[in-house]
Order: structure tokens, then sequence, then C-alpha cells
């Protein structure tokens, strides 16, 4: 028998691994897929997430197989800038720095750092139930009994589903195109992360490692037909966007629609909790739905240090963490509506741009900031 299972080897589920590791736990993380890869391109870790990692003794690696970056700025259709959040202040105060890396490389330094036998690929979790302790049925015939089931399985969670009976995927009414490409871009855009608004759609970039950059295209998507050629649609933008698309292989790009998840009552049940998106899935407007998973891992570790017993724990974790998530969750959404409204456009930059940065700056503390 298991005493701690993960399911899913996520970003989430490694990292809450990788916590459990530290503080001596046994346990297994069960993976759908045959071999861990990546969905989606790049991505980027904040300051909280890169302090996470400096606990668990990751951060130089991530730091080493990323890019660093110390600003964020968005602009409009013509790269005139709106708002610059440059973030030095706060690295130098949380000894950590944002980084942009390719997932893959992320889920592999995660990974390495396990011991290779606690991660089991190809077990695709079917179904689960509670008897004296958990009964997992795997699509490839095997059964595992846990003591303690922990669900990192994403938005569309078995385990939320199947346990907790709960949860409304929400359609943002955007679509989105990821991708991943060899291209030199310009110096002054090396250590920064850029997007670009315009109506009903915008374009993002950001450097990955020397030389890849991760970008995205996202739009509303009842403006558009189904046959769409994505450097058609931001011909009207500054010409770097159309440059970095079509230097772009179409297997490097992926598209999705963005979703999130209706704040939920409850993360656990008896001996068994959810994290991450299966909890509380948010848009990517903020950068924060894997770093909030990474949070969620350093959270738990800090109860178990005090608490043996992992219902007191998920109780008081869930109490911790909801308040933040729920900020981030709604933030999240409404910055994705006014990113890519159709009209007033000028005027919301305008206005934006009367923001001071010391406003930027207080919102970036209070997501980057760990709660214990």
């Amino acid at each position: 028998m298991d005493t701690i299972s993960i399911i899913g080897a996520g970003i989430g589920g490694l990292t809450l691994g990788n916590v459990l590791k530290q503080h001596h736990y046994d346990f297994t993380i069960y993976e759908s897929a045959p071999e861990i890869k990546p969905v989606g391109a790049g991505i980027m870790m904040a300051v909280n997430a890169m302090q996470v990692f400096d606990g668990l003794g990751l951060k130089e690696k991530i730091e080493n197989a990323g890019n660093k970056i110390h600003r964020i700025i968005i602009s409009d259709e013509s790269m005139r800038p709106i708002s610059k959040t440059e973030i030095l202040e706060l690295e130098k105060q949380y000894n950590s720095c944002n980084v942009a890396i390719h997932r893959a490389e992320l889920q592999r330094i995660l990974a390495e750092n396990l011991n290779q036998d606690s991660i089991q690929l190809n077990h695709s979790l079917q179904k689960i139930r509670k008897e004296e302790n958990y009964i997992l049925d795997f699509e490839n015939g095997n059964q595992v009994e846990s003591a303690i089931v922990f669900g990192a399985d994403g938005i569309k969670s078995p385990i939320r589903n199947q346990i907790l009976k709960t949860g409304t995927i929400r359609n943002s009414g955007q679509k989105c195109w990821r991708g991943l490409v060899d291209f030199d871009l310009p110096e002054k855009h090396h250590q920064e992360a850029f997007e670009m608004w315009g109506k009903g759609k915008r374009f993002g970039f950001v450097k990955i490692s020397d030389k890849k950059v991760y970008w995205y295209a996202c739009i509303n998507e009842k403006n558009f037909g189904k046959h769409l050629e994505i450097a058609e649609i931001f011909r009207d933008f500054n010409s770097l966007p159309v440059e970095i698309i079509e230097a772009t292989a179409s297997e490097n790009i992926i598209c999705n629609t963005i979703s999130d998840l209706a704040p939920i009552p409850q993360w656990y049940s008896e001996n068994l909790c959810l994290i991450g998106d299966a909890a509380h899935a948010t848009t990517p407007n903020m950068g924060q739905g894997a770093c909030q998973a990474i949070e969620d891992a350093y959270i738990m570790g800090k109860l178990l240090e005090n608490h043996q017993d992992f219902n007191a724990v998920f109780e008081k974790f869930q109490n911790i963490r909801r308040k933040k998530v729920d900020y981030i969750v709604n933030t999240s959404r409404n910055i994705g509506k006014v990113s890519q409204w159709e009209k007033g456009n000028s005027i919301r930059n305008f206005l934006m741009g009367l923001i001071p940065e010391s406003v930027n700056q207080k919102m970036a503390k209070r997501i980057i900031e760990l709660e214990m």
C-alpha cells in the first residue's frame, strides 16, 4: 500500500514531491503520460516560485536553464509602452528573480531531483473510491491502495469530479496560440516580458534561453472564423510579432481555449487534498497558474513541519491559501477581459498609463510574497 499518492506529474505534483522528499515522506507520483513531456512551450517562474525553489536547493539550476526577467512591459499594438513594472527592487528584497524557462526544462529539473522509482508513468487514473483507504484504479489495469491522496491532476481533475463532485470550468471566450522559436530578439527585450494589447487581441513574447523565444497570441474567439492564419490577424501590429510567428514551425505551435475554474467550496476531503489547477485553476494573464501550484506545495510543507495529522493540515492549508488564490483567479480573469477590449482602447491605455509604478509594485509584491 502507498502511504501517500500524488496524482499528476505536472509542475505542481513534481514540486510537491520535492517538498515531501525534503520532509522525509514516502510517496509515489502517478502520471498518465508515458513520458514527462511539456504541455505548452514556455513559462515564467515569478519571484514567489523562485523563493520556493531556493528552499529546495534548485534555484540556481533553474536560473541557469532559463533566462532572468527584470521588468514587465505592456504596450499598445505599435509597441508604445502603456505600463512598466520593474522587478529589481523586489528581487533584492526576496533574493530571487523572475525566470522564463521552457516547461520541459523545468519539469526535467524537478523530476531529476526525485528518486526515479517514485514516479510511475503511464498511470492514467480512471476511478478513485474511498473505502478504509483510497482505491485507485488506473487505465493500464493496475490498482493501488493509498492512505493519503493529493490531486495534482489539473483543471479537469478526475479526483475533484469523483470525490468532491464539484467544479465548473469557465470558458473565457478567448483562444490562445503558444509558440517556441529560435529568434534573435532585439537586445533591449532580452530581460523583459513584453505584451502588446490591440483590439480584441494581444501578443506577448519573452526570451527563455540563449536562442529560444516563447510567444503567445490571444484573440476573442467570436470575432474570427475557424480557418485562421495567425500572422494575418496581427498584421496591424508592429512588425515584430508577425516576424516571430512566421519564423515558427507549425509543429512548435499549440492552440488552446483559455479557461479557469469557478471557485469551489472545499479543496479537501478525508485524507485527500487538491492542489494547483485541480483546486483553483486560473487564466494565464498574471503568469501565476503554475506559481500558485508551487506555492501550494510550499505551504503544505510548512504545515507538515508542525502537524502530523494530514486532515488538520488540509483544513489549515485551505484557510491560508484561499484568499490569495481567489484574488489571483478573479484579478487574472478581469485583466483578460480588459486586455482584449474591442472599444475604448485608447482611453484604457491612457488611464493605465496614469497608474503610478508604485501601484504596480504593490500589486506585484502582494502576488510574490509567500504567506508563511
